[in-house]
């Protein structure tokens, strides 16, 4: 079955810097046919050849672009034009296209424009699976916006034809959580509030908005992070045993946790960093948080009493993702070695920049002693991979054309963070303000105590 990829916004940073290097990685390993279709689409008037080199231009990553280009067409297109929509039906029926992915790398306002032209031309017909639509976060500013989109695109096409993107998804270590839960049976046993003081969800940057301060002036942390990020890993993390290891199973299992999740504003710390007022197309007077701190609980019984703290913000001390689980304390280590120092058990699992799994345990110290002593047990994923693992888009955009939903959010999902957000969100409390993130811990440490002392 012949294959065809249709991007709309081929001329931005998203198709420059991840779709492109995706696609010549995928190629190099076989795993996209040479007789593929790539269609670009944009409504900048000029040619394949001019389009290539401002794609050289603005790329960093270098491409075969002698595999690339013969696959590739770019076409002009204006969005609002039926008829354009149609000529496109008809060069992908020359071209004998069976099997398309239409992929919006566009601003969510222009998806409903899209997805009426692609229906109302023929080029999609609802119900059809061969036919999908791809889409990017952020799934609208607010759970409103959400469902008036998901409601336009329901018009159009079945749930099943819709892909969303959270890219995180995408990324190997994020994968890998329910390997390490439920196939190690070392885990599974003690995966529950006997056993665990909390979890902590990490995402820390390093850069400023950079060039997105109209937008993320909008947004701010909680909606840009925390609502899909933070709590998809979330559910990775805490879900049940799914009956199968199918998309749809995984999906049921992680609605249920989030719908269980209950996070209120007042254990919600909002900072912003110093001087993100003077960025460029932010608000003089913006309230933006651009930093936050929550507690949240899981009113279940598998995760009764544990807290689940998550932590993301900008221009903060390193560039880090990670999920860490903070075990309870030994019954055995205060009677045993009472006036040992010892750290509890802990798992890390390190989603960026670095890939793996590190477990801290307690052993004894080395010599003549019986002093105990904290030793770590270090799994590096991407050192074990033979080639570099694949960026999140290269395995994103492989399901994608497998018709693979598991790493794709559904929309009860996108339903259920959004709620979590916005009763989180109805009392907004005073940002503090941080330079370093001595200040944020400090912030932290004040609220929620010395525990939080090395973070």
């Amino acid at each position: 079955m012949k294959q065809g990829i249709m991007i709309f916004g081929s001329t931005g940073n998203l198709m420059y810097k991840k779709l492109i290097p995706a696609i010549d990685h995928l190629l190099k390993k076989g795993h996209i046919a040479e007789d593929t279709k790539i269609y670009a689409m944009a409504r900048r008037d000029c040619t394949l050849e001019d389009y290539i080199q401002d794609a050289k231009d603005n790329m960093i990553d270098d491409v075969n672009w002698d595999k690339i280009e013969p696959l590739m067409e770019y076409i002009i297109l204006d969005v609002n034009n039926v008829e354009d929509y149609k000529t496109i039906k008809t060069q992908i029926e020359d071209d004998g296209i069976e099997d398309l992915v239409i992929y919006l790398a566009v601003p969510p306002f222009l998806f409903p424009v899209i997805a009426k032209g692609i229906s109302e031309s023929g080029i999609i017909q609802k119900g059809d699976q061969t036919k999908r639509i791809v889409f990017e976060k952020p799934f609208g500013e607010d759970l409103a916006s959400a469902k008036s989109i998901n409601k336009d695109l329901w018009q159009y096409f079945d749930e099943k034809q819709i892909y969303r993107i959270d890219h995180y998804l995408g990324k190997e270590m994020i994968q890998n959580i329910l390997m390490v839960r439920f196939a190690n049976k070392i885990f599974e046993q003690v995966w529950n509030h006997e056993s665990i003081a909390y979890v902590m969800i990490v995402a820390k940057e390093e850069e400023s908005v950079l060039s997105r301060g109209n937008y993320y002036d909008k947004i701010g942390a909680l909606k840009d992070m925390l609502q899909s990020h933070l709590l998809q890993m979330a559910a990775l993390v805490a879900m049940e045993a799914p009956e199968t290891y199918t998309s749809e199973a995984i999906k049921e299992e992680k609605v249920a946790v989030l719908k269980a999740l209950k996070l209120v504003p007042k254990d919600i710390i909002l900072g912003q960093y110093k001087g993100y007022k003077k960025e460029d197309k932010v608000d003089p007077n913006s309230n933006t948080e651009t930093f936050v701190f929550a507690q949240a609980s899981i009113d279940n019984d598998r995760w009764r009493g544990v807290p689940f703290y998550f932590m993301t913000g900008k221009k903060l001390d390193e560039k880090r993702s990670e999920i860490i689980v903070q075990f309870k304390t030994s019954d055995k280590i205060n009677t045993m070695w009472p006036e040992e120092n010892t750290k509890n058990n802990r798992l890390q699992i390190e989603v960026a920049p670095d890939e793996g799994v590190v477990f801290q345990f307690n052993v004894k110290n080395p010599g003549l002693s019986n002093k105990l002593t904290s030793a770590k047990l270090d799994y590096c994923h991407s050192c074990q991979a033979v080639d570099n693992t694949p960026e999140a888009y290269e395995r994103l955009l492989l399901d994608l054309l497998k018709q693979n939903r598991t790493l794709f959010t559904r929309w009860d999902e996108i339903e259920t963070t959004w709620t979590i957000v916005e009763k989180a969100s109805k009392r907004r409390r005073t940002l503090f303000t941080y330079d370093t993130f001595d200040d944020v811990k400090e912030e932290i440490i004040n609220q929620y105590g010395e525990a939080f002392d090395d973070l």
